[in-house]
């Protein structure tokens, strides 16, 4: 049984990431956990659950997890264009997730175990993905760019192994794959995805880009990937028959393709992984859903959201 509480929709009350579920292995720049009361939000303000979830830039994808979770969506697609990402991806959702968890497992992380296994060449997709959330869990904010500097002090002087959990990481992962028939995985381009989806008037989409200001944080990028045409993006999305929510950087130029778009705009609170207050820019069709009175909270005593899917 599906059961709601719910908290008042002040775009400024900043979510307490602590109270949301923590589904995705990944460590990730720019991760959406604090998003995830008003994307429910947005998709019980739909009549009934919408058949598809697409999410064209996949990265850590707790967004779409959630979704699958809770069966907010008939079913969720995700597409990630970056190798790496891509690697743990498809490891987790097409059949290698119990020897990726093992190997989280029993490995024994130590800054010279680690420089042996990232100095190896992968032989096999699920290698590499071991290797992608190895890197994922000693670097610096979790950055899989080339260039991304470890950790060296960390938290309470664990140095690389402060980020390292192994029993958490590989329980995520097994927990992925009970719900794997609700998931497909595509590597590609988010672009090309959305355009080749652009009439499915029974998918929705939730569109969360490498940022335009975002992409670089101290002379470091944060994603492999982090060059997009953003004009074409809002251009794109412009032609999509199903509903979208987009999260962006809240930036003067991304103000200005949602104006020319005629897009509506809210700005929400938020707190990045330093804990420093920020804002971040929501943009679709019409965000009313938003400005009501709550914010869905979902207690899930039994899997799944009430109703057809």
């Amino acid at each position: 049984m599906l059961q709601l509480s719910f908290l008042p929709t002040n775009t400024q009350k900043i979510v307490n990431v602590a109270s949301v579920k923590h589904r995705s292995p990944f460590r990730y720049p720019g991760g959406k956990t604090w998003l995830v009361p008003r994307v429910r939000r947005w998709l019980f303000s739909f009549p009934q659950p919408p058949t598809e979830f697409l999410k064209p830039f996949a990265g850590g994808a707790i967004i779409g997890l959630t979704v699958a979770a809770e069966r907010l969506a008939g079913h969720i697609t995700l597409v990630e264009l970056d190798e790496q990402v891509a690697a743990v991806w498809e490891t987790i959702l097409e059949g290698d997730a119990d020897w990726l968890a093992e190997e989280i497992l029993s490995f024994n992380l130590t800054p010279e175990t680690a420089d042996e296994v990232l100095s190896r060449i992968p032989q096999t997709l699920k290698e590499k993905a071991f290797q992608t959330i190895l890197r994922n869990r000693i670097n610096h904010g979790g950055i899989l760019a080339s260039g991304a500097g470890r950790i060296k002090t960390g938290e309470n002087g664990k140095g690389i192994r402060s980020r390292w959990y192994p029993e958490t990481i590989s329980s995520r992962i097994q927990q992925i794959t009970v719900m794997r028939d609700r998931i497909t995985f595509m590597q590609g381009d988010g672009l090309q995805i959305l355009r080749d989806n652009a009439l499915c008037n029974t998918t929705v989409y939730f569109i969360d880009p490498p940022y335009t200001a975002a992409g670089k944080r101290a002379g470091t990028r944060l994603y492999t990937y982090h060059e997009l045409d953003h004009e074409e993006l809002f251009a794109i999305a412009d032609t999509l028959t199903g509903d979208f929510l987009m999260t962006y950087d809240n930036c003067t130029e991304v103000r200005r393709l949602a104006k020319a778009y005629n897009f509506d705009t809210e700005v929400i609170a938020m707190k990045n992984t330093h804990h420093a207050k920020m804002t971040e820019l929501l943009i679709g069709r019409n965000l009313d859903w938003i400005r009501g009175q709550c914010i869905p909270q979902v207690n899930m005593t039994q899997s799944g959201r009430q109703g057809n899917l």
